[in-house]
Formats: C-alpha cells, structure tokens, sequence
C-alpha cells in the first residue's frame, strides 16, 4: 500500500517531522510505502526554479499512484501545496486523512471548512503531549479505517 504524505516541506524542523511520521506509518502497518515528496530532486537539485515542472509532475504522479493520502494540516492556513494535493486526491477519489497537531483553531476541526470536509478521517492531537509515537498510532487507525470506508463504497 503506497500512502502519500502531503505536508509543509520548507524548515528542517518540518522535513523532519514528516520523516518521522512517514518511519513510523512504515513500522506500525505492515506492507506500507510513505512517499515523502520532500525527497524528489531533478539530478542533485531540490529547488532549481527550473526544475520545478518536473518536480510538480513526479509529485502528481506519486499521488495519483497511491492507494491514500496522509495530509498535514497544521498552520494558521494549511499549507498551498498539501491544499492542491487534498484537491486532486479528492477529485480521484482517494481517502485522504488530515492530521493536525496545531492547537489554534478555524472553522471545522481546527482548519477551513473545506478542508475538513474533505477529509475521510481526521486526526486532531494538540502538540502539547509531544508523542509522536502515540500520533503515529492513531494516525494508522484512521488511515485504516479510511480505507475501509472506500473499499466498502466499493
């Protein structure tokens, strides 16, 4: 099962932080790949303007490939790329589950109301505990549980 993992990807601590989740999602559910888009590059390049409509197509295509998506929702806004991606997966009709550890709050869930609806399961964890190993868990369990619900769709 390829799950793919949209999230900020700018700071160290944000590619990190996706690193860990995607190591944990591996280790707790057997058979899982986490694509991790923060790990596409165009020869040794991550960020060479002009690479960046090949590294936007590898990124569509990864997404398009995958059986879920795991989407990183936290922010005051989410990020523009993650909201690009939860479009195209939804219009395809992947389950997407948000995660949020972010405490501040929006309209529905901590985040835009569209957003959330988008979402076949949402995961909300105040970043106040810091156990990712306890996040990571649950996460697996609504990852799990979005699966169920497409497959039952049929």
């Amino acid at each position: 099962m390829r799950i793919y993992l949209s999230a900020p990807l700018f700071t160290e601590s944000q590619r990190r932080w996706n690193r860990e989740l995607a190591r944990g999602i591996e280790h707790h559910m057997a058979g899982a790949e986490v694509v991790l888009p923060q790990d596409f590059k165009v020869g040794s390049s991550y960020n060479n303007p002009k690479d960046f409509p090949a590294i936007f197509h590898a990124c569509i295509d990864r997404l398009r490939e995958s059986d879920a998506v795991v989407a990183v929702c936290d922010g005051p806004d989410v990020d523009s790329g993650t909201a690009l991606e939860m479009g195209v997966a939804l219009e395809i009709g992947l389950p997407i589950i948000g995660v949020r550890t972010d405490y501040r709050e929006s309209q529905e869930r901590g985040v835009n109301l569209m957003v959330a609806e988008a979402c076949t399961q949402f995961l909300r964890v105040m970043s106040f505990g810091e156990d990712t190993e306890l996040t990571v868990r649950d996460l697996c369990a609504r990852i799990v549980a979005a699966l169920k619900k497409v497959d039952a769709r049929g």
